[in-house]
């Protein structure tokens, strides 16, 4: 993963997002030398966004089977006339 300074980002916004959107790979900003951003192009982000929401629906399911709480698939397939 690349390390840049805000300032060298900065003065080099255009390419450094060029550069992350074409190799998919992140950019982390630092200040001081502590991260403060991270620039990613749009497919890396989609990616970690559903992977986030698969996760999250995951831990869902999880917990309502957990408390008993979901219809099981054949009986929603049974109901809308699925098989």
């Amino acid at each position: 993963m690349t390390e840049l300074a805000v300032s060298e980002v900065r003065n080099r916004l255009a390419e450094v997002i060029e550069d992350s959107r074409r190799s998919g790979e992140p950019v982390t900003v630092t200040r001081r030398g502590r991260r403060v951003a991270v620039i990613l192009g749009p497919e890396a982000f989609d990616r970690l966004v559903d992977s986030a929401d698969d996760q999250q629906d995951r831990r869902e399911l999880d917990a309502a089977r957990a408390e008993d709480d979901y219809v099981p698939w054949d009986e929603v397939k049974a109901e809308l006339g699925l098989g």
